[in-house]
């Protein structure tokens, strides 16, 4: 029987021989074993916290970098920093470190890092307790006009690496006893580490954190986490949730058992408006020319009580002013309940996301209700209304309003979409995009410095035509009403100056951009009649310094609506009044 030869035995490929796909794979392989080793909870926490400080701090090391000074000092300065922020990253994780049911909770850590590593690197933006108020009250809109491409790569890496370690991480089980001691030695050593750090790196670190205290809501994730349970946390605790009445004594004044006709009156409040990109406060462009054409009167020396919405809008509305309603203790009735009380018809349109509890206890709407299918067609588009749909048949709002009140007078309070970003291209349509290139991306900063400015200044040119058409409205009411307008913004906006973009900076440390803004008045003849106001003298007097306290006071005498909450020398336009009568006695 023949017998076949023998095969020859297998060689080892050669090198080289191998694809480059299977080199890949074998990578792979070696990666996902070293991934999947077995390691405690403790160990697992400890380096998510110093991968975190490694890859989700550049906003701090970079903000250290333009603090400058000597490099040795520069060296220590960011190294006690990081050994502080994986302490405190550690101390925190201390209460999570179990061995089981955790894995989602740590990966929802680096994803909160890496979105505010994220935002503040583009924008230039802190995670202080406001921002994150701000971040807690955002509307689907607004986080819509915040996502982009660069974003989802930029959030990628951070968290892919980190969510494939998690999900082949082997953490054996342990008795629960032993984890908890487990546990608290972790703490132990972490806040001991903490306070080695401090003891010795105090001569610089004191200084430093005292001079630019923003270092602190930079440390990524801890600034996150603290900011976030500061601003859902604190409110229960700081204040009693008793709501303090102030309408008690609220009353109509003389005039309106005088005036011939009802009051008709519309307060405008402004988003992110600054008071030097309008042209009628000398503005090189100009961006106002509605508003020109039509005599108002603006004031350009206003500013802001918060860099934010949430921060503005309650404390500009508060008979409290900024100091008091900052300390407050409990929540108080605001401009729009006195109003109320004393017997006008109040009405609230907002065409943002929504009026941060102010408008709670008066008739709202949002600036969408009630428009037609061809008028939301022409008004709103991908969901955002321009503001000119708060002007849509607002007759009709006006006569739904109850009769008794609406014979008495009005004050119809609109909110704007106005300037709000960063989406300013998305603010302005039409006539409106006066100036070209615009800016068309929400990250600011790859946008040429010219481009940003074109996109925001066509937003305010849009709030220019809206207002110059609220003016023209109020016009064809005034057979039937005395009528006036006052616009005033909640905050400003940083346009690249010193790196920075958007608003919601620290007031104490936020650029001046964020917190001038405008106050813009129109008032007719009879309304001026009516009140005692000299408009010569209103007019001389618009380089007046003022801040948002002095709107409520200013309101309330503008209604001629007397409170014992009114402070006539918060009264911007009371010295006015008081030169007129002086003038009609003579």
């Amino acid at each position: 029987m023949p017998q076949t030869a023998p095969s020859a035995p297998s060689q080892p490929p050669a090198p080289g021989s191998s694809s480059a796909a299977e080199r890949l794979r074998h990578a792979l392989r070696r990666v996902d074993g070293w991934f999947a080793a077995p390691l405690s909870a403790q160990q697992v926490v400890l380096r998510l916290s110093i991968y975190l400080v490694l890859v989700a701090n550049w906003p701090l090391w970079l903000q250290l970098a333009r603090i400058g000074g000597a490099p040795g000092m520069y060296w220590r300065s960011a190294a006690a920093l990081a050994v502080l922020t994986v302490c405190g990253m550690v101390a925190i994780f201390a209460f999570f470190a179990w061995t089981r049911g955790m894995r989602l909770l740590w990966w929802l850590v680096v994803l909160v890092a890496a979105l505010a590593q994220y935002y503040m690197l583009t924008y230039s933006v802190v995670m202080d307790p406001g921002m994150a108020a701000n971040v807690l009250q955002t509307d689907a809109r607004e986080v819509a006009d915040l996502l982009s491409l660069r974003m989802l790569v930029a959030v990628l890496a951070v968290v892919a690496l980190p969510s494939w370690w998690l999900l082949r991480v082997r953490i054996p089980a342990m008795q629960p006893l032993r984890q908890i001691w487990r546990n608290l030695v972790l703490l132990a050593l972490a806040l001991g580490v903490a306070a080695g750090t401090v003891a010795a790196a105090s001569r610089d670190l004191a200084p430093l954190m005292r001079n630019h205290p923003q270092l602190r809501y930079l440390m990524n994730p801890l600034a996150s986490l603290y900011s976030t349970t500061w601003s859902v946390v604190h409110p229960l605790f700081a204040r009693s949730g008793t709501l303090v009445p102030m309408t008690q004594g609220a009353a109509l004044g003389a005039s309106y058992a005088s005036a011939a006709k009802p009051l008709l009156f519309v307060l405008v409040v402004g988003e992110t408006a600054r008071a030097d990109h309008f042209s009628i406060n000398g503005y090189g462009r100009d961006t106002t020319p509605e508003l020109a054409k039509r005599s108002v009167m603006s004031w350009r020396q206003v500013r802001s009580c918060g860099t934010s919405t949430l921060a503005s809008l309650p404390c500009m509305f508060s008979p409290l002013g900024k100091s008091g309603f900052e300390s407050r203790d409990n929540e108080y009735e605001n401009l729009l309940d006195v109003v109320q009380a004393a017997g006008l018809a109040v009405l609230w349109l907002d065409n943002q996301s929504g009026c941060k509890d102010v408008c709670d206890r008066v008739p709202h709407a949002a600036a969408a209700d009630g428009l037609s299918e061809q008028a939301r067609k022409s008004l709103c588009e991908g969901g955002e209304c321009r503001d000119e749909a708060m002007l849509h048949d607002l007759d009709a709002r006006l006569a739904a309003m109850p009769a008794a009140e609406r014979e008495r007078g009005v004050l119809l309070v609109m909110h704007q979409m106005g300037s709000h970003g960063p989406a300013y291209y998305k603010r302005s349509s039409g006539a409106a995009k006066r100036f070209m290139p615009e800016c068309r991306t929400e990250v600011l900063a790859n946008c040429a410095q010219g481009e940003l400015v074109n996109a925001y200044d066509n937003s305010i040119a849009a709030t220019d035509i809206f207002l110059g058409q609220t003016i023209d409205w109020l016009r064809s009411q005034s057979a039937r009403y005395d009528t006036g307008m006052l616009y005033l913004s909640d905050h400003g906006e940083s346009l690249g100056e010193y790196g920075l973009f958007l608003h919601g900076m620290p007031y104490a440390v936020a650029p001046d951009a964020q917190k001038h803004v405008p106050m813009v008045a129109w008032l007719d003849g009879d309304l001026l009649r009516r009140d005692h106001l000299s408009a010569a003298c209103l007019r001389a007097g618009t380089d007046t310094h003022l801040t948002h306290d002095n709107l409520y006071h200013t309101m309330l005498g503008l209604l001629d609506v007397q409170s014992p909450s009114y402070r006539r020398a918060l009264d911007a336009f009371d010295s006015c009044r008081s030169a007129s009568l002086a003038a009609t006695q003579k």
